[in-house]
């Protein structure tokens, strides 16, 4: 804490007051601005766990029929078969606003089949990986908006608990003990004024 710059006058100990009336209005909005944040960047890190745990374990189950898969056709078939896909994905990205953060909102469209190919030389086994990969593509794609949120949300809640710091540690408490300082300083003038004027009085009173 630290007496700011200024002068010792009424002017000067209304305007403070008045900073820091505003000072503590704003460092309660940013408060509660904070906890809020907070709050729903926890909700945010809680989803993201979710379903990376549901990617992974999708993920893992389409891998283990591929590589069945691989282990049962022939190269030759295997490449062939993955060429017939049709299968098709446009990704369209806006924004949203949340507690004036904004964060991305992915839509993902998709078309055609990912299983186009004959059943003669192919597996049962790389049926089912194409289209576990495929059901999965979509939870990769929640859980990088998910996480995108996060990110932005977490960098919102630093420069928000730097702003509550500074008001709290710094700019609140400079106002207060200026504000004390200035008073202190009236009062003693004050206090100076009616000796001076008593003293005055008395030499008056002496030589009337």
């Amino acid at each position: 804490m630290s007496i700011l710059n200024v002068n010792a006058t009424r002017m000067a100990l209304l305007t403070l007051k008045k900073k820091q009336d505003s000072a503590k209005r704003g460092h309660k909005l940013l408060k509660d601005k904070q906890d809020g944040l907070m709050q729903k960047f926890m909700d945010i890190i809680r989803e993201a766990k979710r379903v990376r745990e549901d990617v992974e374990k999708k993920l893992g189950a389409a891998f283990k029929n591929f590589v069945r898969a691989n282990s049962l056709m022939e190269e030759g078939f295997l490449e062939g078969a993955l060429l017939y896909s049709t299968a098709q994905m446009d990704l369209k990205v806006k924004t949203k606003n949340v507690m004036s953060v904004r964060i991305p909102e992915f839509k993902l469209e998709t078309s055609g089949e990912i299983v186009n190919y004959g059943f003669l030389h192919t597996s049962g086994e790389l049926d089912m990986a194409l289209k576990a990969f495929q059901e999965v593509f979509p939870l990769l794609i929640q859980l990088a908006e998910i996480e995108k949120s996060a990110e932005a949300l977490a960098d919102e809640l630093e420069k928000t608990r730097r702003r509550v710091n500074a008001l709290e540690y710094r700019m609140i408490p400079d106002l207060r003990d200026t504000i004390k300082f200035i008073q202190m300083k009236l009062d003693e003038m004050e206090r100076s004024a009616i000796i001076n004027t008593m003293v005055v009085k008395a030499k008056i009173e002496a030589t009337a």
